[in-house]
């Protein structure tokens, strides 16, 4: 029986996409990798007493729904990236929250990872 409690979640973590972000007139010429995390909210009981495909969320479908996302988009800022990232799944797949985060690896010099992180829920 379902509880309040309860608190699944499928994750994916350092899906590596090249596109176009940032501010800087060279970033604007050049194709950078960035590295996303999903934390996608989903109840896997169905899936799990089932187990079959049908009853789970896709994680490889929301995947490539995102490389294309990400590889087609040209935004300035990761907080944009991770925002239309956010609002994409929770619009294309059933979910009550994402979290997303977005790593731009190497743009701090020092800094092995610099990025966002949000959570949007649907509305």
């Amino acid at each position: 029986m379902a509880s309040e409690h309860d608190s699944d979640s499928i994750f994916l973590s350092d899906l590596r996409v090249e596109t176009v972000v940032g501010i800087w007139n060279w970033e604007r010429k050049i194709r950078q990798i960035v590295s996303i995390d999903l934390q996608m909210a989903t109840d896997i009981r169905k899936a799990a007493n089932s187990d079959s495909i049908d009853d789970a969320l896709n994680y490889k479908d929301v995947a490539k729904r995102v490389q294309k996302f990400v590889a087609d988009s040209e935004f300035q800022l990761v907080e944009t990236l991770a925002e239309k990232i956010a609002h994409l799944v929770l619009n294309e797949f059933d979910m009550p929250w994402i979290e997303v985060c977005v790593n731009k690896p190497g743009a701090i010099r020092g800094a092995k990872h610099v990025g966002v992180r949000i959570r949007r829920y649907k509305s």
